[in-house]
């Protein structure tokens, strides 16, 4: 286990150019490594993504990701291929036949990294391929959906504890969400059947983010918008609308990109490669 650790800590070094682990990684590692499985609760920003990548970079066998957000998937592949760890991404932007490319490098050991969408997994076709790959490690994303609110968002959450108890050999599983209450934590190591997993949880505190609310009148959004731009000129930044109209009246009126689920994936990728790309 040592010798696993020592690799690790010059993986994070080589591959992401960091001296030292962030808070909970470490622990998170090492649980991974050993074979047990865990439910982490880092916040957004902590570093999550290495937890899992680094045992898939070292480790023997697949690593599957099992993610609800494919602009994430997108982003981490994308930066997984630029530091030459093979990874790909199965979910509703892209094509059967690359979906089947994708299966072909994982059922012939040339991925270590596979991300995929919750409800690939509703497939007996897509279920059956993925029990005959040699997967190690399963790592649930943003866990919390699982949980009784959260299926509602994606229901999917809930066929994944059935979906590992396919695999002759069970492999290790690793629950990472930035936010659970005590009840939904009890509700991720239920549902999705962990065996005795080793909470890890370093808290939400997060010193370089800021919280403030302002009262205004809707005829007013836009211009108090419009000048919070101009007060950051040369920075980068994400407006949230509540809705798909909303979004695409606001991104008009600033002259802006918007990106939602009613777009093209052509359109949505391309506006998520422009912000990305400055």
């Amino acid at each position: 286990m040592d010798d696993y650790m020592q690799r690790a800590r010059a993986e994070l070094k080589r591959v992401f150019g960091y001296a030292e682990f962030r808070p909970g990684q470490e622990r998170a590692i090492s649980r991974i490594l050993s074979g047990g499985d865990l439910l982490a609760i880092l916040p957004t920003g902590g570093g999550k993504s290495i937890c899992y990548q680094i045992p898939a970079m070292i480790a023997d066998g697949l690593t599957l990701v099992i993610s609800p957000l494919i602009s994430l998937m997108k982003d981490q592949v994308d930066q997984l291929a630029q530091l030459g760890v093979p990874a790909g991404a199965l979910n509703s932007s892209i094509d059967a036949q690359r979906a089947a490319e994708l299966m072909n490098m994982a059922r012939g050991g040339k991925l270590k990294l596979l991300y995929i969408a919750p409800e690939r997994l509703d497939y007996d076709v897509s279920r059956a391929e993925l029990w005959r790959c040699d997967v190690r490690r399963v790592i649930v994303d943003e866990a919390h959906c699982v949980s009784q609110w959260g299926h509602d968002f994606r229901p999917s959450y809930l066929g994944i504890a059935k979906f590992i108890s396919g695999f002759e050999h069970r492999p290790v599983v690793g629950a990472f969400t930035a936010t659970a209450t005590d009840r939904v934590c009890r509700d991720i190591e239920e549902l999705l059947e962990l065996r005795q997993p080793e909470l890890i949880k370093t808290g939400y505190d997060r010193p370089n983010l800021e919280f403030s609310v302002v009262h205004l009148r809707k005829s007013l959004r836009t211009e108090y918008i419009r000048q919070f731009i101009v007060d950051h000129a040369g920075q980068s930044g994400i407006v949230y609308c509540s809705s798909r109209r909303d979004t695409e009246a606001l991104a008009h009126a600033l002259g802006a990109a918007c990106y939602h689920a009613g777009m093209s994936d052509e359109a949505r990728r391309n506006a998520q490669e422009a912000f990305i790309n400055d």
